[in-house]
């Protein structure tokens, strides 16, 4: 099922030559971002308690998802885990360990398990990753899947190079975060062996990833999604050797809609794309020579929620209460769900599934309708809440609930409310010096 995901996402990257010329103006009246003020309970939500209580919440269940559900020797996070937490799956991802690792950095800021705890889980999780998983790798970059155990390769993954660049920023976060020269040091030399230029594969544009079996895989980051982050973090690679040229950063498509007067970039993808990169890099205030792509983002969740919406006469359950789809699970499998196309149609079949994390993962860019959903998701639906939190998706009209909870999800869910509520990771993930020295190399400048 992951292998899945993985394909359904890979496939998604298809060229288009519009390219969006300036910063996206916001269409809607009251769209905002991050700095929005906290929205006020509402009675008919049926949570009695504060946006703040809620947040907490969600930031305390997904870090123990991180604590409980990783290898407490090489700190390696599963994959998914039954959301009741009595699970015994094995097979790790190298992006869920990414988020764990920043989580941590959470988890500890917050005062969830010991400060010693936590530092050694951090440590041990590194030297794992140098020691063992990056050596079984290929040049620097770590299969998506693993063993949690034993590092070894799962499903016949591939060595990802999105899911490597998710591990890379919960490493730097990490680097920035702790004051421990072990961690500082992993940190460094984890990310100076990956070799971004191999996985150019001759071309201007990053291969998805390669295998042994097959080599490089056919499909290219060639068109915007969550990639900022991974050409970001190649273009300032720490070995000049290793490093892919700065015009990589224009080589990537841009494609544009419309959707009820609210352009941007990528709509008829899942919503997920316009978050990951937004997780650790803080595009707040800037743009380079295409877009301001917080703006972008702020957009993409105005009209994905219109979308939704507009989906009711179909699937009665949306409404300005309960929208939200993405990538994530559904009582017939995985389902890439994407958002409103030219011609106003979805990526998979739409059949009135709830994402929590599509919401919970929007917040810095539509609080105030993102914290509504999330509240009335636990004020009507309480079987959505589980130990880790909500569950990765649930269907009102059939009554069906997703057993598992995905680890990349719960991440994005826990990160962005933590950006939303202190700023925590752009500011710590930010000091980076590469990650300065990335934004500079793609032209980023105030908005």
């Amino acid at each position: 099922m992951s292998l899945t995901r993985r394909k359904l996402l890979t496939t998604l990257a298809r060229a288009s030559g519009v390219i969006l010329a300036s910063s996206v103006e916001c269409a809607l009246s009251g769209c905002s971002g991050g700095s929005s003020a906290l929205a006020p309970a509402s009675p008919a939500d049926g949570y009695s308690g504060t946006d703040d209580q809620l947040l907490e919440e969600v930031a305390k269940s997904s870090f123990l998802f991180f604590w409980e559900q990783a290898d407490a020797t090489t700190g390696q996070v599963k994959d998914r885990a039954l959301a009741n937490g009595n699970d015994i799956r094995v097979v790790s991802s190298i992006a869920a360990t990414g988020f764990g690792l920043t989580a941590l950095c959470i988890g500890d800021q917050r005062g969830y398990q010991p400060h010693s705890e936590v530092i050694n889980r951090v440590q041990q999780t590194l030297i794992f990753l140098a020691r063992t998983l990056q050596p079984m790798g290929m040049n620097g970059f770590f299969y998506h899947f693993v063993d949690m155990t034993s590092g070894v390769r799962a499903f016949q993954s591939e060595v990802s190079s999105i899911d490597t660049a998710i591990l890379l920023c919960g490493v730097l976060t990490c680097k920035q975060y702790f004051d421990d020269p072990m961690i500082q040091n992993l940190a460094t030399q984890i990310y100076s062996n990956v070799n971004f230029n191999w996985m150019l594969n001759g071309g201007s544009t990053l291969s998805t990833g390669w295998t042994p079996e097959n080599g490089f895989l056919n499909a290219r980051w060639d068109h915007y999604s969550e990639l900022m982050m991974l050409y970001l973090l190649a273009m300032a690679a720490p070995n000049p050797a290793f490093a892919i040229p700065a015009s990589s950063w224009a080589a990537w498509t841009r494609p544009v809609i419309d959707y009820r007067g609210i352009p941007y970039i990528s709509g008829s993808d899942p919503l997920n794309v316009h978050l990951y990169s937004h997780a650790w890099f803080d595009f707040r205030n800037k743009k380079d020579a295409f877009a301001d792509y917080f703006q972008n983002s702020i957009n993409a969740t105005q009209a994905h929620r219109l979308f939704c919406i507009s989906l009711a006469n179909q699937w009665p359950d949306y409404s300005a209460d309960l929208w939200g789809i993405s990538s994530s699970d559904s009582k017939s499998g995985y389902v890439a769900w994407g958002g409103p196309s030219a011609q106003g149609d979805a990526i998979g079949p739409v059949d009135g599934s709830i994402v929590p994390y599509a919401t919970a993962g929007s917040l810095p860019f539509d609080l105030l309708d993102g914290i509504h959903v999330l509240r009335w998701i636990r004020g009507h639906y309480p079987l959505v809440w589980q130990r880790y939190g909500y569950v990765d998706a649930f269907n009102p009209l059939t009554g069906w609930y997703d057993p598992d909870v995905i680890g990349i999800d719960l991440g994005i869910s826990m990160l962005m409310a933590e950006n939303h509520r202190t700023q925590l990771v752009w500011n710590t993930f930010m000091k980076n010096t590469e990650v300065q020295t990335a934004m500079q190399l793609a032209g980023f400048q105030s908005a």
